[in-house]
């Protein structure tokens, strides 16, 4: 369990500035210990190469730049009151002043801005306010929340809404650049770069609040209080993500920083704005809590990995796609499963109606199968 903190708030990113500038440097002569020209042509030469060199490294510094101006105009910085309910504070009346980022999107021709629910939350909408790249402030008619992903949708209406371009977390790799925009801090449209550094994260405690379905993309980019909502951008200028969280011992950027990929909020964000809630996919198994080291020497596992099936629900996507008793489900749509827990957080994530593939041990060998998955029931199993 990782514990971090909720990101409600450098510079130009040293992975591709150290790499530009250490091929600069190493082709630099008199940088082995020599001491540097005194003569004033053996400097103006060195001035010279010195600005051929910095001209290739502003080509590719224009490239950020790009991403920088189409990504302003779409994220705005929200205030909320919210009554003292919202934080329990020994001692204190009154009221608590949230503040974070947003990215505004369009659905079906309509404008709405992604936030994190815990910026928002306790606030009714004419106690939130949007403020603008343009500098006007707005507010929401309508806020639709989800609390087990932190998830939250606002209404707007105005005039001349720029939204952004959503793109595809699903090929995000490990070491893809990305920008983080937001307002750490209360510095609307502050932008920091950094690198994806991880895939599929869950099992983070988040200060407390227990998000319950949890895949996010780790990142380096310097995300701090002020940034959560804050949208995570490729180098096509698309939102990849929606920064989140930290992980930090004093509540500032360490260079851990978690943001909810595009795949999923999108998934939600559809279903808050299409029918007001949003309903979970549900596959049909009893998953073993207690699969261990003796469990799975006895099915021929060699460690006690994966999603060990206890039982198959009648008529459910399971029982059509002929999930067994003893099987261990290794892998969900690509991805590694470390245990029943990550299993349920997989499928709770999966769009409803999706056909799924699964890595199943049985009878000691693997093999693939699928389902498609339906809506959760009152309280089944997964």
């Amino acid at each position: 369990m990782v514990t971090v903190s909720d990101c409600h708030a450098r510079p130009f990113r040293s992975g591709l500035l150290g790499f530009v500038l250490l091929s600069v440097f190493l082709g630099w002569p008199g940088l082995a210990g020599a001491e540097p020209p005194a003569d004033s042509d053996a400097r103006t030469a060195l001035y010279a190469q010195l600005e051929r060199q910095a001209t290739f490294f502003e080509r590719q510094a224009d490239l950020v730049k790009t991403v920088a101006k189409l990504i302003g105009p779409t994220v705005v910085h929200i205030e909320a009151d919210v009554s003292e309910r919202r934080s329990l504070r020994h001692g204190k009346t009154g009221q608590v002043e949230e503040s974070g980022s947003g990215v505004i999107i369009e659905h079906k021709g309509k404008h709405y801005i992604l936030t994190n629910r815990h910026v928002v939350f306790g606030a009714e909408p004419e106690a939130i306010r949007v403020h603008l790249a343009d500098r006007r402030t707005i507010r929401p008619t309508k806020v639709w929340e989800d609390a087990k992903t932190d998830i939250a949708v606002l209404a707007v209406d105005a005039p001349n809404l720029v939204a952004a371009r959503i793109g595809r977390s699903e090929p995000v790799e490990i070491g893809d650049f990305v920008l983080a925009v937001g307002s750490p801090f209360g510095l609307s449209h502050s932008v920091t770069f950094g690198i994806v550094s991880a895939r599929h994260r869950h099992d983070l405690r988040l200060g407390g609040k227990g998000v319950e379905f949890q895949d996010f993309l780790q990142t380096d980019a310097a995300i701090n209080p002020g940034n959560s909502g804050g949208p995570l951008v490729n180098l096509r200028g698309e939102v990849i993500g929606i920064n989140t969280a930290i992980a930090s011992s004093g509540g500032g950027n360490e260079g851990i920083g978690f943001a909810i990929p595009s795949a999923l909020f999108m998934n939600i964000a559809r279903q808050l704005i299409e029918k007001g809630n949003v309903e979970r996919a549900f596959l049909g198994v009893t998953i073993d809590a207690r699969f261990g080291p003796t469990k799975a020497a006895e099915i021929g596992l060699p460690t006690p990995v994966g999603g060990h099936v206890t039982g198959v629900i009648p008529d459910s996507p399971a029982a059509e796609a002929k999930l067994r008793v003893d099987d261990v489900i290794l892998r969900f749509q690509g991805v590694p499963v470390d245990d029943d827990d990550h299993l349920v957080n997989l499928i709770g994530l999966t769009e409803l109606d999706k056909e799924v593939t699964m890595v199943v041990f049985r009878d000691r060998k693997q093999i693939t199968v699928k389902a498609r998955l339906k809506a959760k029931k009152a309280n089944p199993d997964q």
